[in-house]
């Protein structure tokens, strides 16, 4: 269930609050190659599906930028802001990639609110941690810290 927020008091004190999970996605090699495409990367570990085969990941994998990049899909699934006047994406913090995906693999995105603060003009900042997990997987693909600034009315 995605958890909802009208107000700079309301997001300040969601720090600490699990977000839960999104439904699992597929992550599928046309995805993935039309990410190699608009990046110009088409490593072989990405496209190469005959190579990749016998690779040192049994396959072709998912480029880290598009597991991340997947944040800002999962990210509304989990989180909504009434009565936003404009919210923006600030930046990121403490990206890393634990384990690959698989092409053909499911994922989906888990969120916790890790920290808070008010901002200038009224606003709010708030961080989530976005993990990207893979299901059957041990490890996560993704994780990363948003961080995004809200102004409400």
């Amino acid at each position: 269930m995605t958890q909802r927020f009208d107000s700079v008091a309301g997001v300040l004190a969601a720090v600490g609050l699990d977000l839960g999970v999104t439904e699992w996605m597929p992550l599928t090699q046309d995805r993935i190659n039309r990410f190699a495409d608009a990046t110009d990367d088409h490593q072989w570990i990405h496209v190469d599906e005959a190579r990749a085969a016998q690779g040192p990941f049994g396959g072709c994998i998912a480029h880290g930028y598009l597991t991340l990049s997947l944040a800002s899909k999962f990210l509304p699934e989990l989180v909504t802001y009434d009565r936003l006047k404009m919210g923006v994406n600030y930046g990121c913090e403490r990206v890393r990639f634990p384990s690959p995906v698989r092409a053909g693999s499911r994922i989906r995105g888990h969120g916790e609110v890790v920290a808070a603060e008010e901002v200038k003009g009224g606003g709010a900042q708030v961080t989530v941690r976005i993990t990207v997990e893979i299901e059957g997987g041990d490890k996560p693909a993704c994780v990363v810290d948003t961080i995004s600034r809200l102004y409400f009315e």
